[in-house]
């Protein structure tokens, strides 16, 4: 980018510089600096309105001059260009890039629950309509076009952010296989959420619904059922958020008030 900046100045000084010592007194159409460069940038840029053309053998060599290098420039602009808005592209498919959203769902770790749960969200009332953001790093890229994708481990603050988790509205937690015990780690990851957005409905997935970690974590936390999640997208497909709120008490333990 330099370089072509660097050519495009040397053009511009030199064509502007010869193209007013051979045209200006000649041409009656050149009566000045501001011919001369309206000349060069509609020329440079091979749009050619024809009201200042060169007259002299010398301009027109000048003229020439322009037009190759011109070509050069905007050509290697708009490569540059489109090579940076596909870079930006590329960034926001493979989720490097911070989401812009508020009041929004994180879905943290994409298995075939989320994927279940993801095509049952168009149709859940108070869902529907809200972004969705996905964090997991199951996936190298995102899943559905139509939401945000964001890469990392749920467990990390800086992958949080990213996701926008100060401002989410609600948060599923998934349970990852990968790991001996996975509710431990999904009981981490829903603790350091609510811990960074404590108004967030947190839903956590947990094989044992009496895990011990359970009275440790912080107040707020919906412990679904796996094995109810999994009954339920065999029967009737049916992955209703709203069917976990009903009747459900928070798990966790309240804050201490304040002294």
């Amino acid at each position: 980018m330099q370089l072509l900046i660097y050519v495009a100045v040397l053009s511009a000084t030199i064509s502007i510089s010869l193209f007013h010592a051979f045209e200006c007194g000649a041409n009656p159409n050149v009566r000045g600096w501001f011919d001369v460069v309206w000349w060069w940038v509609v020329t440079s840029g091979t749009v050619g309105y024809g009201d200042v053309v060169p007259i002299t053998w010398q301009g027109r060599s000048v003229a020439i001059f322009t037009i190759i290098i011109g070509l050069y420039i905007y050509t290697n602009m708009v490569a540059i260009i489109a090579q940076s808005v596909h870079a930006l592209l590329e960034r926001r498919k493979r989720g490097m890039m911070p989401v812009r959203v508020s009041g929004h769902i994180v879905l943290c770790e994409y298995t075939a629950v989320t994927d279940e749960l993801i095509q049952w969200l168009p149709r859940s009332k108070g869902f529907c309509d809200l972004p969705v953001v996905i964090v997991s790093d199951l996936v190298n890229a995102n899943p559905y076009a139509q939401h945000l994708f964001v890469y990392g481990v749920p467990i990390s603050p800086a992958v949080l952010s990213r996701a926008g988790i100060q401002r989410a509205r609600y948060v599923f937690v998934f349970a990852n296989m990968r790991f001996n015990d996975p509710d431990v780690k999904t009981l981490h990851v829903a603790a350091r959420v609510l811990r960074l957005n404590p108004g967030a409905t947190v839903f956590v997935e947990l094989f044992q619904m009496d895990h011990e970690l359970l009275k440790d974590v912080p107040a707020g936390i919906i412990p679904v059922s796996s094995l109810e999640l999994i009954r339920c997208a065999l029967r009737h497909g049916r992955m209703d958020p709203n069917d976990w709120l009903k009747g459900r008490e928070p798990a966790g333990t309240e804050a201490a008030p304040p002294a």
